[in-house]
């Protein structure tokens, strides 16, 4: 049995672990990056608080001695259905079964300017380049004179009030309070303007009411001013327009304000459900296809009783459809029948600053230090990699001590920028 996994995330990931060194099935693992990167600290690396190799670790050296194993370098350019293979822009590769497991993109809602000039936060690229834009935009801060310049210089707008806008909203505030005036003396004591702006009546919409009165209290308290019941209508000319006429000076706008499943050509029309998420059946195959399976964010199932309107793009529902998808390639190979998929839900957390975070758990919810440790504790265990966890762990636990990390590098910077 040949089966070829397009996407290395959390889906994709736990599915070719889980088949590693099983016999009689054979693995290809397709990604447009060499290495597997762990999403929900991302904003980390974007404020220049952990290296992006913490939370990165390459494919080919996790796949090492693995018999059945291989990866692919190269993007997905079209599935052939009929023939059973896919195009890539580096070759074409046959299968007995597809698993598409690409996750998901930004969405800008068709905003052609925001496309154009936001920041968005999906990838290690987009952190690093994030990274870059800050630092550059401190260094030229403090070389201008001009009060317009200056304005729009301090002036970050963080666009999406869910875990991402939250979390990235918190660490730039800790930032201004622990890092500018030590950095930056020439700014003396004034910090930057961070403006938090939501389209919906709370912060971290999907968690409890509790978590959103919290999330709200403390980025409050570090000075974050938020806006709710707004939306960003357009990014142009350094400043960022809202739904209720608004303008706020700004060249930074960091979009953390919707994703979209990623395109997978060749699937017929029909099969894609909102969000361009791909309809599947219970055991996440896609509806009238039986060698192309689905699963995570790409994966829009209906059929699990807890979530009749599709399960929520979370890592926990990714990780277990991955896991579970393996044991069902195991069973057809048995010749036995495939066992339906119900999500097992753990909960959900987001960290809002230092030493403060929120978790929701099914029996209860619970804040602050506790929260953190939990939150710190649960995101360093799926990280691939003895070494990298050890990395992880010790970084942070040094630069949340000093509140002074040695990461605030310019690499690697835009054309633009410069």
């Amino acid at each position: 049995m040949k089966v070829v996994i397009t996407g290395g995330g959390f889906a994709g990931m736990n599915l070719a672990k889980k088949l590693a060194d099983y016999n009689g099935i054979e693995v290809t693992l397709v990604d447009k990056n060499n290495y597997h990167f762990f999403p929900p600290l991302l904003y980390q690396v974007a404020t220049a608080f952990i290296e992006a190799s913490n939370i990165s670790y390459p494919f080919r050296r996790m796949f090492q001695y693995k018999h059945n194993l291989r990866f692919h370098y190269g993007s997905l350019v079209k599935i052939n259905v009929a023939d059973n293979s896919i195009e890539t822009d580096s070759g074409i590769i046959s299968y007995d079964y597809l698993v598409l497991a690409m996750g998901t993109e930004t969405n800008y809602f068709g905003m052609e300017n925001v496309k154009q000039n936001a920041l968005p936060m999906k990838t290690i690229d987009d952190a690093l380049n994030l990274r870059n834009h800050i630092l550059l935009n401190l260094e030229k801060l403090i070389r201008t004179t001009d009060p317009v310049e200056r304005e729009k210089r301090r002036n970050i707008v963080i666009a999406g009030g869910g875990p991402t806008g939250v979390e990235v909203s918190g660490m730039i505030a800790e930032m201004g309070k622990h890092i500018l005036a030590k950095d930056y003396p020439e700014l003396g004591n004034r910090r930057d303007s961070i403006y938090l702006v939501d389209a919906g009546q709370a912060l971290l919409g999907p968690m409890s009411k509790k978590s959103q009165e919290e999330a709200y209290k403390v980025l409050e308290q570090l000075g974050v001013q938020i806006k709710l019941n707004t939306a960003v209508k357009d990014f142009s000319d350094d400043k960022v327009l809202l739904a209720n006429g608004e303008i706020i000076n700004s060249n930074t706008l960091i979009w953390a304000s919707g994703v979209i499943a990623r395109e997978a050509p060749g699937l017929p029309a029909e099969l894609l459900a909102r969000g361009r998420r791909i309809t599947v059946d219970e055991y996440n195959r896609a509806k009238g296809i039986n060698n192309i399976f689905v699963i995570g964010d790409q994966a829009f199932q209906t059929t699990d009783a807890k979530f009749p309107n599709g399960h929520p793009q979370l890592a926990q529902v990714a990780i277990q459809q991955g896991k579970l998808l393996a044991e069902n390639f195991k069973r057809l190979l048995q010749q036995k029948e495939m066992k339906p998929f119900t999500y097992a839900d753990k909960g959900s957390m987001a960290i809002i600053s230092k030493y403060k975070a929120v978790v929701d758990l099914p029996r209860g919810f619970f804040k602050g230090f506790i929260a953190w440790l939990v939150w710190l504790f649960i995101h360093i265990i799926p990280i691939a990699g003895f070494r990298n966890k050890g990395k992880l762990a010790y970084n942070w636990f040094w630069s949340f001590v000093t509140n002074d990390p040695t990461l605030r590098l310019i690499i690697r910077p835009r054309k633009k920028d410069i």
